[in-house]
């Protein structure tokens, strides 16, 4: 048996073997071209795990011949980032580049990215971080105006495919398993090749023969990729969102499964419901925000996983319903107009007469305590008569169905 894992015996050595990401390789894509033009520059891969930014990063180093230094942000500290530098030192003097890996580049702090930022400036070292996080929260802004941020995306099925056929050839093991199984193993992935080529793996030690039984044997129940307080968690209840913004039913369903498959906190998708049916609706459908309340009720008070049944009826109205952001947006631009105004006094006739001297002074003036009672003036201050609040259009679609 090969030690060697399959995933690490079936890396890519060149851009060329590389399966996948047509969106950065490729006649006039960003990595090609670098490679093409021999300058190095700095990068940040950002992307799911098992997608190829390691892989990427030892390609492109060996691209400019240069000495490639990895390191993982989970177990180093400052001294391994001090003797990166004096490596980097003694290779610049030999005339030899220095490409240094960061892996999980959003784990280091402050003071760690601090710590390689001004030889990443003088290019004693050139940079290449990998992050499964939005560098824009989790990479010090220095060193992200010194880099390029790449983005790296999940594999498709078909690439994943692909990968596995490939590293079937290589075995010799074409004829070991069915394409039943290669294609569940694919599915079961989610677009991570390192994944799927460990299951792969397994499932060849397993039996001599794989059908899709020795592959549930050998994977079990996979827990699909999420995090709730990364960016997985975000995408997610955004996609869900306008989807329902949009009113399609089948991709609001479709978030709502997978947030609630992945472990994501029911009353949050439930609290959210709730906002997009007043933010969202509104004018359109009064009764909605009382539904979506009712759903949030219904979650504290039932539990999953029957509360799944409740957040899809009620996703579903929602996605369905006429929208209309008419009070959002008025009540947007009441903040605004507010905000610059707060020192203006509210009209005399308007203000609360409870003595004599206020009522001969003329506050409350002509009111009458009848329901329904008019004035023909403007009820707003002076100073902001002019302003215009409820019923400004935005950029918005409002009435779109």
């Amino acid at each position: 048996m090969n030690r060697i894992p399959l995933a690490e015996r079936m890396r890519p050595q060149s851009l060329n073997e590389v399966i996948g990401q047509d969106e950065i390789i490729g006649d006039g894509k960003i990595l090609t071209e670098i490679v093409k033009k021999a300058e190095p520059v700095n990068l940040i891969f950002w992307g799911p795990p098992g997608t190829g930014k390691t892989t990427l990063a030892r390609i492109l180093a060996h691209e400019y011949e240069a000495d490639f230094v990895e390191l993982s942000a989970v177990t180093a500290g400052k001294k391994d980032i001090e003797a990166v530098v004096e490596r980097a030192k003694t290779n610049w003097n030999l005339k030899i580049r220095t490409v240094l890996f960061v892996d999980e580049i959003h784990r280091f702090n402050k003071a760690q990215q601090d710590a390689f930022l001004p030889h990443v400036e003088s290019g004693l070292i050139i940079l290449i971080g990998a992050t499964t996080e939005n560098p824009s929260f989790e990479v010090i802004s220095p060193l992200l105006s010194r880099s390029r941020v790449v983005v790296v995306s999940a594999l498709k099925k078909a690439d994943i495919l692909a990968v596995l056929q490939r590293a079937l050839k290589a075995e010799k093991a074409e004829k070991r398993v069915t394409k039943e199984a290669l294609e569940y193993v694919a599915e079961l992935s989610g677009g991570d090749a390192r994944s799927a080529l460990g299951d792969l793996e397994l499932s060849l030690n397993l039996a001599k023969k794989v059908d899709k039984s020795v592959v549930e044997t050998a994977v079990g129940k996979k827990m699909p990729l999420y995090d709730k307080s990364g960016d997985y968690h975000y995408d997610n209840i955004s996609a869900f969102i306008k989807s329902m913004r949009g009113s399609d039913v089948d991709a609001t369903l479709y978030y709502l499964a997978r947030m609630v498959q992945s472990g994501e906190d029911p009353k949050f998708i439930a609290r959210r419901m709730v906002i997009f049916a007043s933010e969202d609706i509104g004018l359109a459908g009064n009764g909605a925000l009382n539904l979506a309340v009712s759903c949030f009720q219904a979650i504290e008070r039932v539990g999953m996983p029957e509360g799944g049944i409740i957040l899809s009826h009620v996703a579903v109205v929602l996605a369905k319903a006429k929208k209309n952001r008419e009070t959002y947006d008025g009540w947007a631009r009441a903040q605004a107009v507010a905000a610059k105004s707060m020192g203006c006094p509210v009209p005399n006739w308007l203000r609360n007469a409870p003595t004599k001297l206020m009522k001969d002074l003329g506050f409350g003036e002509g009111q009458k305590w009848e329901a329904g009672f008019h004035l023909d003036k403007s009820y707003l201050p002076e100073e902001v008569q002019h302003e215009k609040i409820f019923g400004v259009p935005s950029h918005y679609n409002h009435n779109k169905k």
